[in-house]
């Protein structure tokens, strides 16, 4: 595995032997392809954090700052040293997401947020994608703005999706990702959405004048388909 592009283009990152499920290079790739501009100045959350291989291709394309999550000890280690062998700066919180998430303040927030979760299920028998989805601080920490980038198993069937819109769903063999944003309503309470409506954009551009990515130029169509320190 390596970063793609950007400052530290080219360097490899070292992987976690155990309880991670790296992203593959080619899907990396496009995510930001779809990203494009739209991750440079960003701040960025990578949720499930891993090798924090997303994370590190966010600040080599130029991401303003990036907050890993990643619960298990040895993955957060591996994160420190792929930061310190890239020269890229980030924070890297030693915890569990849902225990971040309990305790986020709301007073930061985020431009791209990131979250690659286990396929298995929670230890309560929730898939951490519908817990994910279902959680409301989440979707409180994304700008209005913003882009949550989601992979999954392709066979998985989510329920309709009632804070989050998606935009644009693609399959790479065994991943799917989902590119979503938070549903405009009064206070932040979203209307229900059926996941095999979505809006397809054109492409992700960032206004070059903002700091933040700016939401979709894109044309309207509807798809059917069924260092640091670690803290």
């Amino acid at each position: 595995m390596r970063v793609i592009a950007g400052s530290a283009g080219g360097i490899r990152l070292a992987v976690p032997k155990r309880g991670v499920r790296p992203t593959m290079d080619r899907v990396k790739a496009a995510i930001f392809s779809s990203l494009g501009d739209g991750v440079v100045r960003a701040r960025v959350l990578d949720l499930f954090a891993g090798s924090g291989a997303l994370g590190i291709e966010a600040l080599s394309r130029g991401a303003s700052s990036v907050v890993f999550v990643e619960e298990d000890r040895q993955s957060a280690q591996i994160i420190e040293s792929n930061l310190a062998s890239t020269k890229l700066k980030g924070r890297v919180r030693q915890q569990d997401v849902f225990d971040f998430l309990r305790h986020a303040s709301g007073a930061e927030m985020f431009d791209v947020i990131f979250a690659d979760p286990p396929y298995e299920k929670t230890e309560a028998g929730e898939r951490f994608t519908e817990k994910l989805l279902a959680n409301e601080v989440l979707s409180q920490l994304l700008d209005p703005d913003g882009i949550f980038v989601l992979e999954k198993q392709p066979a998985e069937v989510l329920p309709e999706i009632k804070m989050w819109r998606l935009l644009r769903k693609k399959k790479y063999g065994a991943t799917e990702v989902l590119f979503l944003s938070v549903s405009r309503g009064i206070s932040r309470k979203h209307p229900r959405m059926d996941t095999n409506q979505c809006e397809v954009p054109q492409a992700f551009k960032a206004a070059s004048s903002r700091r933040t990515p700016k939401r979709l130029r894109r044309e309207k169509s509807t798809v059917h388909s069924p260092q640091s320190s670690i803290e």
